[in-house]
């Protein structure tokens, strides 16, 4: 028997909140735009201190995945802002995805208490 089925985890409902986390950005936003294969979630352009949120059921094959393109000034970034299975468990018992996108990076937390960046801009 396998530890990891994904219909064990079918229809879970997990929520993401991406916040812009820049200091003196004021006058140029964070533009983040957000998918799935089944989700188009739109674009935002986030000031300092703003945030995108979301909740998401995961589905019984267990390949709920949500991109986000990240964009400030020359910089762009993609990442995965919920994949499973990296965040099954890492979104703790609350299932809770929190990012702080930073100017050295993007935070990850499953609390919005305790920030650990996972990785750079670059």
């Amino acid at each position: 028997m396998s530890i990891y089925q994904p219909e064990y985890f079918y229809g879970l409902e997990y929520d993401v909140r991406v916040i812009n986390g820049f200091k003196n950005n004021s006058s140029l936003p964070l533009v983040i735009w957000c998918s799935s294969n089944n989700d188009d979630l739109g674009g935002r352009a986030l000031q300092e201190g703003d945030d995108f949120s979301w909740s998401l059921k995961t589905n019984f094959w267990g390949t709920t995945h949500f991109l986000c393109t990240m964009k400030w000034d020359a910089m762009r970034r993609k990442f995965d802002a919920f994949k499973v299975p990296r965040d099954l468990q890492r979104c703790s018992l609350f299932r809770k995805c929190s990012w702080s996108v930073r100017e050295d990076g993007f935070y990850f937390s499953n609390d919005e208490v305790n920030w650990k960046k996972d990785f750079s801009w670059l």
